[in-house]
């Protein structure tokens, strides 16, 4: 069976991305996580215009994210995620930043879905659940 649970793309440092010593910036590996969580749900048909329409949206609720290494412009990196099953309305996804087998930061972000209409928490409908490996047969 196919892991729906995990999701992991490359990118490339771009000069846009790093500070004035030339390193990565903290905002920028914040960015690539959230932008590796978009594409993990893109990849399951969960687009934010799909999650919208079965009316729950993810909003980050907090990053707790430790620099390992620094990143520098034209640097390959693979940014991998991976869902754990959160209780209620919240999900944590664990993140990881690497050049080749170097870890250069390692973050957990915790997701509240909500409804996209009152912005407050709302259970998951199952369709998206399911989407994600989570149905009702674990």
């Amino acid at each position: 069976m196919e892991d729906l649970h995990s999701y992991a793309h490359s990118i490339e440092v771009r000069p846009e991305d790093t500070d004035e010593l030339g390193h990565v910036n903290n905002v920028a590996y914040l960015r690539y996580v959230e932008d590796v969580a978009r594409a993990h749900a893109d990849s399951v048909g969960m687009t934010f215009e799909a999650v919208t329409r079965l009316g729950a949206v993810p909003v980050v609720r907090r990053h707790d994210i430790t620099y390992h290494r620094a990143g520098t412009v034209g640097d390959r990196l693979e940014v991998s995620t991976v869902i754990e099953r959160g209780k209620g309305v919240r999900w944590l996804r664990r993140n990881d930043v690497r050049r080749g087998s170097e870890l250069l930061a390692h973050a957990v972000t915790e997701w509240v879905w909500i409804d996209p209409e009152t912005r407050r928490p709302k259970r998951l409908p199952s369709a998206i659940e399911n989407a994600f490996g989570f149905g009702e047969e674990e």
